[in-house]
């Protein structure tokens, strides 16, 4: 096996979306680090404050978004008739497509809200098909015990874990994009095997990762070719989000929540939103 190495390190930036809604954020949208990822947005606040906010109505085309929670939660309605209550432990993926008009508001007025939402880029030729939407509660989403005390999540996609294929229920994403949480204990490692045409990142919730350039909590390792991911943990441990996906390589047009090939498909995009027809 060919173990992939650490290409980059890229820091998340504090910053606030949304109705002043406080998150971290990674972006590949205009360097293409992440492809076919586009965004990484971690949301963790212990103050009702910093989240009550919520994403009130806003429009999309042309992503893929993957949201997941570990701590509260989140109620999403759409202008497709979709009211889902997105709760600790959970995922949703919503496929945009020729655009979605949605809504994100915190289900609790206190406690602690922690997780993320992924961007995943539609390829050029899937930009404006329907959109599509699905969730998975958190007993649907299936966890394995690895050897040296390690746990996986598979949250998003297929992931070959000890030699068995483990599917999450949401395994439609775009690009083949996969999302799995690893939790190592102090000092361990353990090995992922990784097709060898796929982009590899890790995010580091908590904890370290240890070797030859260390990763810290909120920082992405862009990892470079081969086809096995050996990750150790430091002596603190290490809370991992990993993701994987083949790149698309397709040109990038980007303006707020828009995602497109062209400056004139954003032109369009933009235009639509306004005259009331991106999501018919």
């Amino acid at each position: 096996m060919n173990t992939r190495r650490i290409d980059k390190i890229l820091d998340s930036r504090p910053t606030s979306d949304g109705d002043g809604v406080k998150i971290r954020r990674t972006l590949g949208l205009h360097r293409h680090d992440l492809d076919p990822f586009l965004m990484i947005d971690e949301i963790r606040a212990d103050e009702a404050a910093d989240y009550m906010g919520g994403f009130p109505p806003h429009p999309h085309r042309g992503i893929e978004t993957f949201t997941l929670m570990f701590d509260g939660g989140f109620e999403h309605r759409d202008h497709l008739g979709h009211r889902e209550a997105l709760r600790d432990g959970g995922a949703q993926w919503m496929s945009t497509g020729r655009g979605v008009i949605h809504s994100e508001m915190p289900l609790a007025q206190e406690g602690r809200l922690h997780g993320f939402q992924l961007w995943v880029n539609l390829p050029a030729a899937q930009k404006m098909k329907a959109p599509e939407y699905a969730q998975a509660d958190a007993a649907a989403l299936p966890q394995r015990e690895l050897p040296g005390g390690a746990r996986a999540k598979v949250f998003g996609g297929r992931w070959q874990l000890e030699g068995e294929e483990v599917a999450s229920p949401l395994d439609r994403l775009a690009a083949g994009a996969r999302v799995l949480e690893l939790v190592l204990p102090a000092g361990s490692a353990t090995t992922l095997p990784v097709p060898p045409a796929e982009s590899v990142l890790v995010y580091v919730i908590d904890g370290a990762l240890a070797g030859e350039q260390p990763v810290q909590a909120g920082q992405t390792a862009i990892f470079g070719a081969g086809d096995a991911l050996a990750l150790h943990a430091g002596q603190a441990g290490a809370r991992l989000l990993v993701l994987a996906g083949r790149p698309l390589g397709e040109p990038i047009a980007h303006y707020g929540p828009f995602v497109m090939n062209t400056e004139d498909e954003i032109r369009q995009a933009i235009a639509d939103y306004r005259a009331g027809t991106l999501a018919q």
